[in-house]
């Protein structure tokens, strides 16, 4: 198996028979909440670790876009996985309550697509397949940034 393949994949979450993109999601929090209680990792690595990511997110996702023949497959969910980490930078603390909200967010932006994260899907190849979701978690932590100003979670 191609590493392209694996990575855009998300070592196989995207294919999942039912809402792959949600299982790219679900892994993303899973690993995130790894990091968290087992490293002390908190919303400036998981941001770097999507911005460490970006780049080669593009080349997989790309890559398996042009092997399938198709413009955004939905077996690629390497984008679901940075979108959700970014949503994590904006947590003020991390609990079962911030988890759930981050990937309900994240979930929401990326389905909804928002002016203007819409109209980034139309960047040429993997940079259009990554750059919608960036975009999803970028909204998606601004409001679970305010949720948590207000005490939220």
């Amino acid at each position: 198996m191609k590493p392209s393949f694996l990575l855009a994949t998300w070592f196989g979450c995207g294919l999942a028979p039912a809402a792959p993109g949600t299982a790219g999601s679900g892994a993303a929090i899973l690993i995130a909440i790894v990091l968290n209680h087992y490293l002390g990792w908190g919303r400036w690595e998981f941001l770097a670790l999507a911005a460490l990511l970006t780049a080669p997110a593009v080349w997989a996702s790309a890559e398996t876009a042009t092997s399938t023949s198709t413009k955004d497959p939905q077996i690629v969910v390497i984008d679901e996985v940075l979108g959700q980490w970014i949503t994590l930078a904006g947590a003020a603390a991390f609990n079962w309550k911030s988890w759930a909200l981050a990937f309900c967010l994240f979930r929401l932006f990326d389905i909804t697509k928002p002016f203007p994260v819409r109209r980034l899907e139309a960047l040429p190849a993997g940079q259009g397949i990554v750059a919608d979701d960036l975009g999803a978690g970028v909204y998606a932590a601004l409001v679970l940034s305010l949720a948590g100003w207000f005490n939220l979670y």
